[in-house]
């Protein structure tokens, strides 16, 4: 217990001193973890063996794809399929074929070359999703693109598991308790033999039968299941009954998926995509959060620790330069799929830097092919020091990309609009500082909006800030259709350009007659422009403002705050009545100057103000 304790306290104070210090040196929390692991494992060796405990904190990334799943609505992950199918399965196969080249040319034979293949095809799913969380880019298109490989590799580990027993060369002999000879996959096979498994002895058909029951009793469990769940837990009025349940689904389902052989993390991500439609989203969100965050720490902290320097600093120069290899020849690779799949600037930079590691399960991978004897101890320790180099490596790479984005002027003309993968019932375009108002207001209210902007600097910002957003021109058919326009109830026009709101609110009045539109004018001229387009609501981004500033006028003049108040609110009723009555007379082929009908009637509204004004001050004095 005591011992216990005291690595505990040991972790806890390395992330509470190495993290803040790596993030305000810019380095990032990533960086900041495996620092604070080497320095307490290799350099001081304060920590013993970190096996056991790095398959603990490994759920750290369990809970992380399971609060992914959670953002991703099924309708979304089936938007995403080209990219799952198609550049992640190049970007595994073209890597595994050319890491398998390079080990032949390196004199290994192919079996083991192929499993090192495999290792390094994978790239570190619990890093890049962290840091591309961190610096606010996973709706970029390069995060977007990052993340649907990162998903298509942790589906991969699964037949390369079934593949790798395939590939041993010379099995490792152990003698038995009778003094018989068994083969090293024997030798496995009976260890886990008393394991808890729901597949083990049966036939290929049993067991595909058995996993696909499983996966559907997931589906089917998260659609049927969760609500009278949370009803039964809400009953209670116990808060920490729902951080109970978050916990039970993900480790529950984690150990379920464990038991048919599958990726624990595979099976949260998915129970989290059948969640992401139930009204416990937020809550099992705010619930799992925590937990994630600290055990994800753990688990860098874990992979700094892990890292045999004795045996790195026999060969030096030999592990940077395999390491540094593996991350040229995959950099290399990811940088043409993206260009391939029109990544362009900033994202084909964080595509190709954010995946050029190698990842965790290579751990698992290079692990279980030293147990089947596909790889020989000595090639199995030389691959596990470059993986955690690799890994060690990539918040730096982060900061590469960071240090080329502001070097690259990345303008509206040249830069790729988002992909939109979600739709909602309120449509936001422009977010500048009349949109973001607006925008804050409806999402603090607990409605989900859909933001469009043009302006990449200004979506970036609030990707930072944890809100939400679509790069593109907000004018574009089918960026609009993509966003939902064909089903949303509320489109709000917040655009800095006249012409564009104009363009947009005739564009979506055609198309949707039944949609509420909330148009933003820069003048009064404009909001006639709005109101001849289809606006529903128009509103001068100035107005409010100046007539609240008037008020303040009136009561610093001599008037009560009451009579300012009344005042206030007669001139904007009676302002909003003039705007409709002079927009029926408003002609924009001629000046407002020179329309004698608008004058006219614009001189009668203004003498209809001056009395109205006069007679609820009177009517106050009155009274008093």
């Amino acid at each position: 217990m005591e011992s216990f304790l005291f690595q505990a306290s040991i972790y806890l104070l390395a992330a509470v001193i190495a993290v803040p210090i790596a993030a305000r040196l810019g380095l990032g929390s990533v960086l900041g973890y495996l620092l604070a692991g080497i320095v307490i494992g290799p350099m001081l060796g304060l920590v013993a063996a970190t096996a056991d405990l790095q398959h603990f904190a490994e759920f750290g990334v369990v809970m992380m794809l399971f609060l992914i799943g959670l953002e991703l609505e099924p309708r979304a992950l089936w938007n995403m399929r080209h990219r799952l199918i198609g550049l992640g399965g190049l970007q595994i196969s073209v890597t595994m074929l050319a890491v398998m080249g390079a080990g032949i040319a390196l004199g290994l034979q192919w079996q083991p070359a192929l499993a090192v293949g495999m290792i390094f095809a994978l790239s570190s799913t619990a890093i890049v999703l962290q840091t591309l969380s961190e610096k606010g880019l996973m709706q970029t298109g390069g995060g977007r693109s990052t993340f649907s490989v990162l998903l298509t590799q942790d589906i991969a580990v699964i037949p390369m598991l079934i593949v790798l027993p395939l590939l041993a060369v010379v099995p490792t002999a152990t003698l038995g308790p009778d003094g018989s000879i068994k083969r090293a996959t024997e030798a496995h096979a009976d260890a886990g033999h008393h394991s808890m498994s729901l597949v083990e002895g049966l036939p290929g058909w049993g067991v595909a039968l058995v996993t696909l029951g499983v996966i559907a009793l997931i589906i089917v469990a998260g659609v049927y299941g969760a609500r009278p769940l949370f009803r039964f837990i809400h009953a209670a009025r116990l808060r920490e009954m729902y951080t109970a349940l978050a916990l039970l689904i993900v480790l529950g389902i984690a150990f379920l998926m464990m038991l048919v052989g599958l990726s624990p993390a595979l099976g949260t991500f998915l129970a989290g995509v059948v969640l992401a439609n139930s009204e416990f989203r937020h809550e099992l969100e705010s619930d799992i959060e925590p937990f994630k965050g600290l055990l994800l720490g753990l688990f860098f902290i874990t992979v700094g620790a892990g890292i045999d320097f004795a045996a790195f600093f026999r060969d030096p120069i030999t592990i940077l330069g395999l390491a540094l290899g593996v991350i040229v020849l995959k950099g290399t690779i990811l940088y043409a799929l993206g260009w391939l799949f029109g990544l362009r600037r900033r994202n084909q930079w964080l595509f190709t830097l954010g995946l050029a590691q190698a990842g965790e399960f290579g751990f698992v991978l290079i692990s279980f092919s030293l147990q089947t004897g596909v790889l020989t101890s000595r090639l199995g320790q030389t691959l596990l020091l470059v993986v955690a180099l690799s890994m060690l490596i990539t918040p730096l790479l982060f900061i590469l990309y960071d240090w080329m984005s502001r070097r690259m002027e990345e303008s509206a003309h040249d830069a790729q609009p988002d992909e939109i993968d979600e739709q909602g019932q309120i449509i936001i375009a422009g977010i500048g500082r009349f949109g973001q108002i607006v925008n804050r207001l409806v999402q603090s209210t607990g409605f989900p909006t859909v933001v469009l902007d043009h302006d990449i600097k200004t979506i970036e910002l609030m990707r930072r800030f944890g809100f939400k957003g679509f790069f593109g021109d907000p004018t574009r058919p089918e960026l609009l259709h993509a966003a939902g326009l064909d089903t949303a109830k509320v489109l709000v026009v917040a655009l800095d350009d006249p012409e564009a709101a104009v363009t947009l609110t005739t564009y979506a009045r055609r198309l949707r007659p039944d949609i509420h539109i909330v148009a933003r004018a820069r003048d009064r001229t404009h909001v006639y422009r709005l109101y001849q387009a289809g606006a529903d609501d128009i509103v001068r981004e100035t107005f409010d403002s100046s007539l609240r500033a008037g008020r303040y006028v009136l009561e610093n003049i001599g008037l009560t705050e009451f009579e300012a108040a009344e005042a206030e609110t007669t001139f904007f009723h009676h302002d909003r009545m003039t705007v409709r009555e002079l927009a029926k007379l408003w002609d924009p082929n001629i000046p407002a100057s020179e329309n004698a009908a608008y004058i006219a009637r614009a001189q009668e509204l203004e003498k209809e103000l001056e009395t109205a004004l006069l007679s609820v001050l009177d009517n106050k004095s009155d009274a008093a």
